[in-house]
């Protein structure tokens, strides 16, 4: 089961145990992380599920697509590094995977 590790704002970190198949998004909600809000339940159109990818995983992502580049245009505090996690499906190989939530998904 991959290890998901979440990193509020503030540097509280929540590891999670994660579902492979589900998503980065689905995995914080099912555990109680704080920091994703999720208001569309994953279906791309809210982007209340940004997070900051740490460096050394952002590029093992498979790229974003074009719904979700056009969601992050409204995101808070974007960064090179951000993606919705709603679109980050956990696998095998994510499992190490480390996401910071951003101060407010407002």
């Amino acid at each position: 089961m991959p290890k998901i590790t979440y990193i509020a704002f503030d540097g509280t970190e929540t590891p999670v145990d994660a579902n492979e198949g589900l998503s980065v998004m689905q995995a914080a909600v099912n555990n109680g992380v704080v920091g994703i809000v999720a208001e569309c339940g994953g279906a791309c159109s809210c982007a209340t599920c940004h997070v900051h990818v740490e460096q050394g995983w952002f590029d093992k992502l498979p790229e974003a697509q074009a719904m979700e580049k056009e969601m992050l245009d409204f995101v808070m505090s974007p960064q090179p590094t951000s993606r919705l996690s709603c679109q980050i499906k956990i696998t095998a190989d994510l499992d190490g995977l480390v996401v910071h939530t951003p101060e407010s998904q407002y």
